[in-house]
């Protein structure tokens, strides 16, 4: 039985890495935030959302995306039903944990009996799973459930459950194990098989005065160590080969419960951030997706989830349009929402190929090949380099890793010079970017970087800056307009030292 709730056709790997930037995306979009929020203080919960979250970045498809969306629409409109399935690998864990034999594993006997306790625990959990889907399919329409609850139904027929307990019964041995053999070389036991137990047909009263063969038996005294273990090393040899098929069953189901486990923590973590986000009163949308090589960034109400998680309350969004553009620079006002409105692009990117909903009223954008985020760094406190030394190597290990049809975010990157050679800098790994076609977002205050580019790449660039009253007041939207020279840094002295 395969789940294939992640994927159409193949189980969700946590054993692959996470890519190699994924610690800077992280930091600088403050991933955990988003996680922490998804995962309530559950470890496995945020390990798998995490995995989900960053490995998305270089290899989702459309058709993945949009397979997932329909399974998050109907975990959203049956929270109740989804949380119940869940709850049914976590209780096959929390159970086997306290029915754990250690050392007697080793021994067949040990073996089949474990897996027998197994067997029971996991059809009363089957049943459950199957009832589920008995009482509850009809309320699901997404491709990936109505394909769950169908395997279920046609997996887990009344026949199985009565063939498999039938034989976990027979299996339990309670009338005696009977076992033939021959007698080998030196008249050790050889060609060991293991028997059906005898039939008992009659009343009991017809068995008990029937003519019996003659059978010649033995008897070991407790106190016949030896014996002892002669009958239990000749009894494991004849139970090995059923106690080990019996074991691989058990994994089987195993197996199963716990992909199912790992695929719904997603959703679960899904469910747990839409909850949290509709209590503050935000929007939130499941996006349009265009493939890699189509120029689609536009979006209304985009805010940054991480902000409203922390603040709990309702975030002013941008309606922004960037279709067809490869460069957007965000200039302006300081502490005017442009960090901020950064962190709700890549954000919203790595929601979207992931799967989920975005922090938006709408959304609608391209693929991207990968993520990447180059973010100004405090200063080195071991002083082993200095501060533009260790952007320009970030910069460099980024240049290895980024493809075509990438999204990059700078964030006042190279300005640890001056502002002319921190332009220049800029200047010409934007220029590279594009020319490769990297969709980039810059932050910055650098008027020369932000100049040139309206100079010599107007038509290819969106402008937009961090809007700000003539009163100074900061209203944290984002509004397309020309680069002007100042950043306005008196109005953020006035508010903290003239108050």
């Amino acid at each position: 039985m395969k789940t294939h709730l992640l994927y159409k056709n193949q189980d969700l790997n946590l054993d692959v890495p996470l890519p190699v930037n994924s610690e800077d995306i992280t930091a600088d979009l403050e991933l955990n935030t988003l996680f922490n929020a998804m995962s309530l203080d559950d470890d496995f919960i945020f390990n798998v959302v995490e995995h989900a979250v960053l490995s998305s970045a270089g290899e989702s498809d459309i058709e993945t995306i949009q397979f997932r969306q329909d399974i998050l629409k109907d975990c959203l409109k049956n929270q109740k039903i989804v949380r119940e399935i869940y709850q049914i690998p976590i209780e096959s864990l929390n159970r086997k944990r306290k029915s754990w034999l250690g050392i007697f594993l080793r021994y067949p006997a040990g073996i089949l009996n474990n897996s027998i306790q197994l067997m029971k625990l996991f059809f009363e959990l089957l049943h459950r799973l199957r009832g589920i889907a008995d009482d509850y399919s009809g309320q699901f329409e997404s491709e990936g459930f109505t394909r769950f609850f169908e395997m279920i139904k046609t997996e887990l027929s009344d026949d199985y459950f009565a063939l498999m307990e039938t034989h976990v019964k027979n299996l339990e041995f309670r009338g005696g194990v009977m076992i033939s053999a021959n007698l080998g070389k030196g008249n050790e036991g050889d060609q060991i098989v293991l028997r059906l137990p005898n039939k008992m047909e009659g009343s009991w009263f017809k068995r008990l005065f029937r003519r019996r063969s003659p059978t010649f038996g033995f008897f070991i005294s407790g106190r016949d160590e030896a014996g002892t273990r002669a009958v239990s090393e000749l009894k494991d040899r004849g139970l090995n080969l059923v106690a080990n098929a019996l074991a691989q069953s058990a994994d089987h189901i195993d197996s199963f419960l716990t992909m199912l486990r790992v695929e719904l923590s997603f959703y679960i973590g899904c469910i747990n951030l839409y909850n949290q986000l509709k209590e503050t009163g935000n929007s939130i949308a499941f996006p349009s997706v265009e493939e890699e090589d189509i120029r689609i960034h536009s979006f209304n109400g985009l805010y940054d989830p991480c902000l409203a998680l922390i603040k709990k309350k309702d975030i002013i969004g941008n309606d922004i349009n960037t279709d067809r553009k490869n460069l957007v620079i965000i200039s302006g006002a300081n502490q005017g929402g442009k960090s901020t409105f950064l962190r709700s692009i890549g954000l919203a990117q790595l929601m979207m190929q992931s799967g989920m909903f975005v922090a938006a009223q709408s959304f609608h954008a391209n693929l991207c090949h990968g993520v990447f985020t180059h973010y100004k760094r405090k200063e080195d406190a071991a002083m082993k380099s200095g501060k533009l030394d260790e952007e320009l190597a970030r910069m460099s290990t980024i240049v290895d890793l980024i493809r075509p049809n990438s999204l990059m975010l700078f964030n006042e990157s190279f300005t640890a010079t001056n502002e002319r050679e921190g332009s220049e800098i800029a200047r010409q790994i934007t220029s590279a970017l594009i020319e490769r076609k990297v969709k980039v977002f810059f932050v910055t205050h650098m008027y020369e970087l932000a100049h040139h580019f309206f100079v010599n790449n107007k038509n290819e660039t969106l402008f937009l800056q961090a809007e700000r009253k003539t009163s100074g007041i900061r209203t944290f939207r984002l509004v397309e307009g020309d680069p002007i020279q100042t950043s306005f840094g008196e109005d953020v002295y006035k508010e903290v030292f003239q108050k």
